[in-house]
């Protein structure tokens, strides 16, 4: 079930309806079998691991808690750690792992492997198994006390506004609030909030994100049949792509949420307006860029040893952040060109980031940590190293080939809808406060978002991009 369908309007119209009419104590039912309809919906055998990775983390939680000897409560955490890298292992890794030793053999002269079955891959897996791991984690370091319920914890794991795509939420953060049984109601400000948020993701989604996701799709699938200006235009409509896909799943997660009673965390803030890579990443998928500094890069030393180990810690985080993102040596190349930047970026500013106000004297900082950004995205979006060596080439020897200026247009329109949106987030509670103040207004700003909606959403829409992480 995915957000941009009719089905799932229909499923959240029933949820509210009878969520809001059960006692409040009874809420987190509807919330946890919902949960699992939405992604059972999908495909229901993979019910299963949702299942699994909740039981082994609620329990392995209370043993840890009720555990003194560090040695043991450490064995409760690995058996955790074992149980969700497992099935990550084993539902989204294992085919690559084969194809690897595969392409290794071959190369030595000892034939392909050929593997007896292809996994299917479950969605969002890579999200989940995340969250749990978080629970055990902060358990063993003291920080959070472990639930009595394992309706509130399965809720926490299965909550479907962002099961599948995230934000990755920590269990001290949303658990509280599956806790807390009274929850605010969607009225005044926070019912405008969440519509709000839904709209602003539907726009971002079908009108950036699906506008130019054909632009994109055209150069990546033949790069070598396009012009240097072409490719460059498909370049950059991915990164609006991508940004508007999975910024806009935060936004109607968020939204949908608040509707719910239940605060999500921003995911997303006004990142292709970063002044370096170090606050990209900092603004960029930030749920997840926390976790991998708190439970990968600290434990590994941080920056705490010498500046060499430091430049390690990050390399081997971002390298693995990399293959968090997919099973294939080009995500695990995004992910190293990023530790590059970034160990790039300490090396010539000591780690410095711009705080304060954005000036136009950033312009240039902003333009160049973009640009670097592209460069990743290409090895982030292509299938193949040699699709990805295609695309750089066109782009740098200024390759002939067809040149397409309704998509340069599109793209360039976009693109300042893009940076539209992302500068009206620093306006969107004023904004908030002065629509429910003026109904003419919003009654204007709601109409030209439903038609933009309509004119960009006659073809078929287009799957969120990170429901295959």
């Amino acid at each position: 079930m995915v957000f941009n369908s009719v089905v799932f309007a229909l499923f959240l119209a029933v949820i509210l309806v009878v969520y809001w009419r059960t006692p409040a104590r009874r809420r987190n039912i509807i919330l946890l079998a919902g949960s699992y309809v939405f992604y059972g919906w999908w495909d229901y055998r993979f019910l299963s691991l949702l299942a699994i990775s909740t039981v082994v983390d609620f329990y392995v939680g209370k043993r840890i808690y009720g555990t003194v000897e560090e040695s043991r409560r450490k064995r409760w955490l690995l058996l955790s750690v074992a149980v969700n890298l497992g099935i990550l292992a084993i539902f989204k890794y294992s085919g690559f792992f084969v194809d690897s030793l595969s392409a290794l053999t071959s190369s030595i002269g000892f034939g392909e492997l050929s593997p007896a079955l292809r996994v299917v891959l479950p969605v969002g897996i890579s999200f989940y198994t995340f969250q749990t791991m978080s629970y055990s984690f902060d358990i063993f370091r003291h920080r959070i006390d472990p639930t009595r319920s394992l309706i509130d914890f399965g809720t926490y794991v299965a909550y479907f506004p962002q099961l599948v795509a995230g934000p990755i939420e920590r269990a001290s953060r949303l658990l509280p609030q599956i806790e807390t049984y009274e929850r605010p109601k969607p009225r005044g400000d926070r019912l405008v909030a969440g519509i709000g948020l839904i709209a602003v993701g539907f726009f971002k989604k079908v009108v950036l994100a699906d506008g130019v996701a054909g632009v994109a799709n055209a150069v990546f699938a033949e790069p070598a049949g396009f012009s240097g200006i072409s490719t460059l235009v498909g370049v950059l409509a991915f990164a609006i792509q991508i940004y508007g896909d999975f910024a806009g799943y935060t936004d109607i997660a968020r939204g949908v949420s608040k509707l719910l009673g239940i605060d999500l965390v921003l995911n997303f803030s006004e990142p292709y307006l970063a002044r370096n890579i170090t606050e990209f990443w900092r603004r960029w998928h930030i749920s997840l860029s926390d976790w991998l500094r708190d439970y990968l890069y600290i434990p590994l030393g941080g920056n705490r040893g010498s500046t060499l180990a430091t430049y390690r810690n990050l390399m081997v985080t971002m390298l693995l952040g990399g293959l968090w993102h997919g099973a294939s040596w080009n995500f695990v190349l995004w992910g190293g060109l990023h530790g590059a930047y970034l160990v790039v970026h300490k090396l010539t500013r000591r780690g410095a980031v711009d705080s304060g106000p954005l000036r136009w004297t950033h312009a240039p900082s902003i333009i160049v940590t973009f640009l670097f950004v592209n460069v990743a995205w290409v090895f982030f979006r292509a299938d193949t190293f040699s699709g990805a060596w295609q695309v750089l080439r066109n782009i740098f020897t200024m390759a002939d080939g067809a040149t397409s200026l309704s998509d340069l247009v599109l793209v360039a329109v976009l693109g300042v809808a893009t940076l539209v949106v992302d500068l009206g987030n620093r306006v969107g509670a004023d904004a908030v406060s002065l629509m429910r103040r003026s109904p003419a207004l919003a009654g204007a700003a709601a109409a030209i978002v439903i038609a933009a909606v309509i004119v960009f959403s006659g073809g078929t829409p287009e799957p969120f991009i990170y429901f295959q992480f």
